[in-house]
């Protein structure tokens, strides 16, 4: 059996793994991944700058999804894993030009504690008691999708949408709570309001199960950080996956130009003539999938296209800890849409994490992403960092130069969940169905997070492997 994955980012690279383990077990079967760049890892990018780790793309995944830590571990990577330092864990939202601290027991943007709510200056008394009197609202059941802006004001008002839903959902979707799935994004939360009506109901009965879970989970999974990242940096999962899988194995630097359907064969269109398969894995972006597979089913490709996608930018400065004094303890800010500016989040990375720079040296990172990012992803390295320099000083007070900077700019990499997408992605897994041997996988279909492209790339190989030992890969 042959295998094409099309795809060298971190979902790509994990069905790779799944085959090439497969294959050192004696398993009969050939696979070859091709990446159109010369880099594999995808949005996935570290580097190390003057003794400082630098993230470009994501800088940690969440360590309840258990996919990311396993994989790190099985290829030797147990010992890099790094928590984060949630004894400092406070986050901020920006109003007015100021930092205001999330208030305690705030459950993503639904409230569990009387007292922090009513103390806090983050909302108007009117949003306050229309927080209080949200614990009456009845069970809703629902048939149909809309976007989490709409629940949220349903149960909080505007105040909340655009304080927290929105900057909240821009920093890890990089995009807006107007358009974004409940069905989708938060799923649990169009739960609780079918069951419970509030959903500080649903989330204090969530809690409860938490706590009473955790009394009896394993001691490692009562005690897991937040956030996970690599001592090395976020690519060196990239890293020891590419050193585990033979390098004749990889193709990188190989633009696919079409995915052709012949009798029971898949063919790959390459620059220098076609190559045969029995199975294909397409690991890309929607967007670069529906191009490819246009020729073989106009619907899944009318389908993968309807998927947006936003653009994202970070930049990290390096800056002496002694022109950071005027930083607030804590993991960092969001700045909502509202307050008309570049930035639309800062980490202080050297808080979050321990290890990311030598001693003395303060690294912050700023993310602009969703509409903002539409604007400016083109603007000029120095537009950009003039843009967050600004920013910084105006709500930090930093107004030191950095001793160093690096920008990334991720165009059309982030795949935005909108209203109907459970829906699309269930047509495209039917269309897929009359299609065997090709599977799908990615940021665009069911999790953005790195341990969800981790999880799905190691479905469909192993999908694949199980198809081949029941004889039913190509329909036979």
């Amino acid at each position: 059996m042959r295998i094409a994955i099309v795809g060298g980012g971190i979902a790509g690279l994990s069905a790779a793994w799944e085959l090439e383990k497969a294959r050192a077990a004696g398993q009969d079967l050939d696979y070859v991944l091709f990446e159109r760049s010369d880099r594999l890892g995808g949005c996935v990018r570290s580097e190390i700058v003057e003794e400082c780790i630098v993230e470009g793309g994501p800088d940690s995944f969440l360590s309840e999804k258990p996919a990311g830590r396993a994989l790190c571990r099985e290829v030797g990577l147990g010992e890099a894993l790094v928590g984060s330092n949630d004894a400092e864990r406070k986050t901020y939202i920006v109003v007015k030009n100021r930092m205001v601290e999330l208030p305690d027991g705030l459950m993503f943007m639904v409230p569990t504690k009387l007292i922090p709510t009513a103390l806090t200056r983050l909302f108007s008394l009117k949003t306050k008691l229309r927080m209080a009197f949200e614990l009456l609202h009845p069970p809703r059941p629902s048939d149909h999708d809309e976007t989490v802006a709409e629940l949220v004001r349903r149960h909080f008002g505007d105040e909340v949408v655009d304080r927290l839903s929105d900057p909240l959902l821009s920093g890890i979707y990089g995009g807006s709570s107007e358009q974004l799935s409940v069905r989708s994004v938060l799923p649990r939360m169009a739960e609780m309001e079918a069951k419970y009506g509030s959903l500080t109901r649903g989330m204090l009965a969530g809690r409860r199960k938490m706590k009473k879970a955790a009394t009896g989970g394993a001691a490692e999974q009562r005690q897991l950080p937040l956030f996970t990242t690599l001592r090395d940096g976020m690519a060196s999962l990239v890293w020891a996956l590419e050193a585990r899988i033979a390098p004749e194995r990889i193709r990188a630097g190989v633009a696919i130009e079409r995915v052709e359907r012949h009798g029971h064969k898949w063919v790959l269109r390459l620059p220098e003539g076609p190559e045969y398969f029995d199975a294909v894995i397409v690991a890309t972006p929607a967007g670069v999938a529906t191009k490819l597979l246009q020729t073989v089913d106009g619907e899944l490709s009318a389908e993968l296209a309807a998927i947006p996608y936003a653009s994202s930018v970070t930049a990290t400065m390096a800056y002496r800890m002694a022109d950071l004094k005027k930083l607030p303890e804590g993991f960092g800010f969001l700045v909502p849409a509202s307050e008309g500016r570049a930035m639309a989040a800062c980490t202080f990375v050297h808080r979050k994490f321990a290890g990311r720079a030598p001693e003395g040296i303060g690294l912050l990172r700023c993310f602009l992403g969703g509409s903002r990012a539409a604007e400016m992803v083109d603007a000029s390295e120095g537009e950009l960092l003039a843009c967050f320099r600004r920013d910084l000083e105006e709500i930090t007070g930093v107004t030191a130069e950095p001793m160093f900077t690096r920008v990334f700019r991720w165009k059309q990499t982030s795949a935005q969940y909108a209203v109907g997408h459970a829906e699309r992605i269930a047509r495209v897994r039917g269309r897929l169905g009359h299609l065997p041997g090709l599977l799908l996988v990615g940021n665009a279909y069911e999790g953005v997070g790195v341990p969800d492209c981790i999880r799905g790339g190691q479905h469909a190989a192993k999908e694949l492997l199980e198809r081949v030992g029941t004889g039913v890969l190509v329909g036979e």
